[in-house]
């Protein structure tokens, strides 16, 4: 098996974003989606005074990181969890807050590198896709058990496929022939289902398929819509969340998350905005960032990229409980 390789998007940014935020003794940061800890070992290496807390689904990614960030001791910690459990993850580390969250959304480097996960369509290889893959169905169960108007839905709303329909029917048709296992055989039927003229644009004709099977198999939407609230919630004062997505559907839910969070309670009329109703957040960044040309041209999957940040202005309130509570 060859070493996965791991070129993380937006290194240098992604760290200057959460820099101020983790210059203080036991500035904790937890990384959502660890997978082979570039970012977090440019964190740990930049950050001298933060702690990193690893999270990730994937037992394989966890394990070679915990192996890479090994020499910096206690200051890492890796966590199996999804990225919608940080609120137990904080909790049971003892912590009531961080310093900050970061996400980089979508399939990671190692997953698509290594054949035998079956996220790539350029490989032969079977139809798995579960960022877990110690639990839950996979590809190979989602193209053989979903009715067609379904396998329609997630082509349109996932990857944003115009031949939904058409693929979704030859889908259904083919199973009864013989279930599908493996990317090749899909692959395949994705050539005869798209027209000629409608392969010539948008990339390989598999990307759009792969990609909604995989947010489908892995339930990445609805996660990321439980997880980016308790992100934002979970920082203490001055903290930040940073988050990248590669997917017009991320970065529209985080987009709404931090409009919310940043929105006033204030009527718009009030002519003046009454001393402690203040927003508890404010925007780090204007609008999505975007990686350069120079980037892109050294790293293609940072051409997707949207980068958002956001930072907490008033000090949480804490519950009786323990818990923290909305300010």
């Amino acid at each position: 098996m060859n070493a996965p390789r791991h070129v993380p998007v937006l290194l240098d940014r992604v760290v200057a974003l959460l820099a101020p935020a983790l210059d203080h003794p036991d500035a904790v940061l937890i990384d959502a989606t660890l997978g082979l800890g570039g970012h977090s070992e440019a964190v740990l290496e930049r950050c001298p005074q933060a702690r990193v807390i690893g999270v990730d689904r994937d037992p394989q990614a966890l394990a070679m990181s915990r192996e890479r960030l090994a020499s910096y001791g206690d200051r890492f910690t890796g966590v199996h969890a999804v990225y919608d459990e940080i609120p137990d993850v904080i909790a049971d580390l003892g912590l009531r807050e961080v310093a900050g969250v970061l996400f980089d959304l979508g399939v990671s480097s190692m997953q698509l590198d290594l054949p035998e996960r079956g996220f790539a369509y350029s490989i032969d290889a079977p139809l798995d896709m579960r960022m877990d893959g110690t639990t839950g169905p996979t590809a190979a169960d989602v193209l053989n058990t979903y009715s067609a108007g379904d396998l329609t839905r997630i082509l349109q709303k996932y990857g944003e496929e115009k031949m939904a329909k058409r693929i979704a029917s030859a889908v259904v048709r083919e199973r009864e022939i013989e279930p599908f296992t493996n990317s090749a055989r899909l692959v395949e039927l994705l050539y005869a289902s798209i027209p000629a003229p409608a392969r010539r644009t948008g990339g390989h004709p598999a990307k759009r398929t792969f990609q909604a099977l995989r947010m489908e198999v892995n339930d990445e939407l609805r996660v990321l819509e439980r997880a980016m609230p308790a992100a934002v919630e979970a920082i203490g004062l001055g903290g930040r969340v940073v988050v990248e997505s590669y997917h017009s559907l991320e970065d529209r839910l985080v987009k709404r998350t931090f409009a919310d969070a940043t929105r006033s309670t204030v009527p718009d009329d009030l002519p003046f905005l009454p001393e402690g109703s203040e927003p508890s957040y404010r925007l780090v960044t204007r609008g999505a960032e975007q990686a350069n040309e120079a980037e892109i041209e050294e790293n293609p999957r940072a051409a997707s990229v949207r980068l958002r940040a956001i930072e907490r202005t008033r000090p949480r309130t804490i519950s009786s409980s323990g818990k923290g509570a909305a300010s």
